[in-house]
């Protein structure tokens, strides 16, 4: 889906409750899309929250969008607003624009439109989850690996990356983390970390350039106001459609290996490797909980446990919780109850959230929020902001971390923080600072 939209406070009045959609239409029909930063929802809960950086949620009202199925190939012009005409006018266009000669190199990586959508919106654009996206990320996950990301072509040298941690300091975190734990304060808590990149960036290339390394099924491009988010995001905080509520969390990852051979020991190893079982199974319990708080009772269910599913550049460990929408749910109700999510905080939530604001020494933003598309007929679908890129003016930001639990071993999630960065510096031409990519991390 590609749109533009004009800015619009969080539709949280709408409800979930609702009758499920004709299933031969897009998943999203109009309403709004967005984004929730970390910190208005941690404060919300209750927890600390650090000033520096955080800017607040975002959310546009949807005016006119295109919808696109990858599958049956099938373009849809939405026209929300009852604009009569204005979505086949603007469709037209962009199809045009697809199919002239500025589009030749930019076929590879996705549709010229989405570029030009998004250039040429004045107050707004977005561009969610392709199918082909998905299929893309399936496609790679087959053919075996990807061991590497290189960083993108066309740079004169690679800008200079700020860490907010040394891998050293971070390591310490991890430790006064298990300190935390012994003491019984918390039994996960997800550290995280910031790398920013200064200087002018265009989104719309460095989302392609994203986009083209690590599709994933909730990726997405959304520009509001001065801020732009990129994500390749794999993991699917939140979805309401037809009454019942799902969210799939990821606790658990590994990179892809060298080889097929490698590869799929590195997959068979996080299948069965005891603390990543731990730490996803926590946060499945604290999801539960969550959605119990706004779903009918005795609905509650885990659909699927432990399931590795893999993308171009990691292996991760997924779980599905669903529920039944309680009359009258809306989404603030359900954000309430579950956000921030628990695969981003730890458990028990709040003591979490109060202990990781101790330790992170910064505000999150974005990053470890969730973003997506609201729909006016109560269909919801919110992913994590992860593996992501928030641009603001002259600076990038990159968030990564991992969920620490007693079992932690604090070089092995110095590694992966770095295997989840990479990828998203790469988009931006940046590289690892020399301490986060040395032959010991890797």
């Amino acid at each position: 889906m590609l749109g533009t939209g004009v800015p619009a406070s969080r539709p949280g009045h709408v409800r979930l409750d609702a009758a499920a959609p004709a299933p031969e239409l897009p998943p999203f029909r109009g309403g709004w899309v967005g984004w929730c930063d970390y910190e208005t929802g941690a404060a919300a809960a209750g927890a600390p929250v650090a000033a520096d950086g955080a800017a607040g949620e975002s959310w546009l009202r949807v005016t006119q969008a295109l919808a696109y199925d990858h599958a049956t190939r099938r373009l849809w012009a939405l026209d929300p607003l009852g604009r009569t005409g204005d979505a086949d006018r603007w469709a037209d266009d962009l199809v045009a624009a697809a199919e002239g000669p500025a589009a030749d190199g930019a076929a590879a990586e996705g549709p010229a439109a989405e570029g030009a959508a998004a250039e040429g919106a004045a107050e707004g654009a977005a561009a969610e989850g392709p199918a082909a996206e998905g299929a893309a990320a399936e496609g790679a996950a087959a053919e075996g690996s990807v061991a590497e990301v290189p960083v993108a072509e066309g740079f004169a040298s690679s800008p200079r990356v700020h860490a907010r941690h040394s891998p050293a300091a971070y390591a310490a975190l991890i430790e006064r983390c298990r300190e935390l734990i012994r003491a019984g304060i918390a039994y996960q808590l997800c550290l995280t970390t910031r790398f920013t990149v200064p200087g002018g960036h265009d989104g719309v290339e460095v989302y392609r350039r994203l986009r083209a390394a690590t599709p994933a099924h909730h990726g997405g491009f959304l520009r509001i106001g001065g801020r732009t988010l990129l994500s390749a995001s794999p993991e699917q905080f939140l979805h309401a459609e037809g009454g019942v509520i799902r969210t799939r969390p990821i606790k658990g990852t590994r990179p892809r290996g060298a080889d097929a051979a490698a590869d799929a020991a590195l997959a068979d190893e996080l299948a069965r490797d005891v603390k990543e079982r731990a730490e996803n199974v926590m946060i499945v319990d604290l999801m539960r909980n969550d959605l119990s708080q706004v779903c009918v009772p005795g609905s509650i269910r885990v659909d699927g446990l432990w399931q590795v599913e893999s993308y171009p550049a990691v292996h991760q460990l997924v779980s599905t919780v669903s529920g039944t929408a309680a009359p009258g749910t809306t989404l603030d109700a359900l954000l309430t109850a579950a956000f921030p999510a628990g695969s981003m905080t730890g458990a028990p939530k709040l003591s979490a959230m109060t202990r990781l604001h101790e330790l992170e020494g910064g505000a999150r933003g974005v990053y470890a929020g969730c973003f997506g598309h609201v729909g006016l007929d109560g269909t919801v679908d919110l992913a994590m902001v992860i593996r992501s890129i928030v641009i603001d003016g002259e600076e990038a930001a990159v968030g990564a971390g991992g969920g620490i639990t007693w079992r932690s071993v604090a070089a092995a999630e110095v590694a992966e923080v770095a295997t989840k960065a990479r990828a998203p510096l790469a988009a931006l031409g940046a590289e690892l600072p020399v301490a986060w990519r040395s032959d010991i991390l890797n």
